[in-house]
């Protein structure tokens, strides 16, 4: 039975073929508003780089845009006119387009923190943690590693600002990003 067809009651209740109105579970349809307003409301806090990844209509763009540039009241109204309006969409393509921004930002954290305890491990464990780096990422440039961790280490020790230690960590990002190239 397609949308047009599906014929209303007075109240608005939707009918089947014979009469008969048929049922909805109230919790369900709640449910499926909240994660549509979830939806929207990641939509609107997006930056305009990953709202291009979602595949969203002009007239929901339109909206999402205009949300933007809202506070407060406003735009709580406009979140659930966009909520109101998303309800009238097939939403799949949607859902599956924030999923995997989702994906690759909780990727890009587990990458991140990866790289935090490279860094940690260089300059508790020394040599060792330095062979198994070198092993791990045949790129890294060995003395360039040693320098930084022997400052960052002085630099703890003497209580200085972390400037080696973020170059340390710039460095580890950099032989990291190369060897996925």
């Amino acid at each position: 039975m397609n949308e047009e067809e599906i014929q209303y009651n007075k109240r608005g209740n939707a009918l089947d073929e014979e009469g008969h109105v048929i049922r909805t579970n109230k919790t369900q349809v709640k449910r499926d508003v909240a994660e549509l307003a979830d939806m929207v409301k990641f939509m609107v806090e997006v930056s305009a780089k990953d709202l291009a990844k979602i595949p969203v209509d002009d007239e929901l763009l339109t909206a999402i845009k205009a949300a933007k540039e809202m506070k407060m009241a406003a735009l709580k109204r406009q979140l659930q006119y966009l909520t109101k309006l998303m309800r009238l969409r097939d939403t799949s393509e949607i859902k599956r387009a924030i999923d995997a921004i989702l994906h690759a930002r909780q990727s890009a954290g587990r990458a991140f923190k990866q790289l935090e305890r490279w860094r940690e491990r260089l300059l508790s464990d020394g040599n060792t943690a330095l062979t198994e780096f070198c092993d791990e990422y045949s790129g890294a440039d060995v003395q360039r590693l040693r320098q930084l961790i022997r400052h960052a280490q002085k630099e703890r020790s003497q209580e200085k600002p972390p400037r080696y230690y973020r170059e340390l960590f710039q460095e580890i990002k950099a032989v990291a990003a190369q060897q996925e190239d």
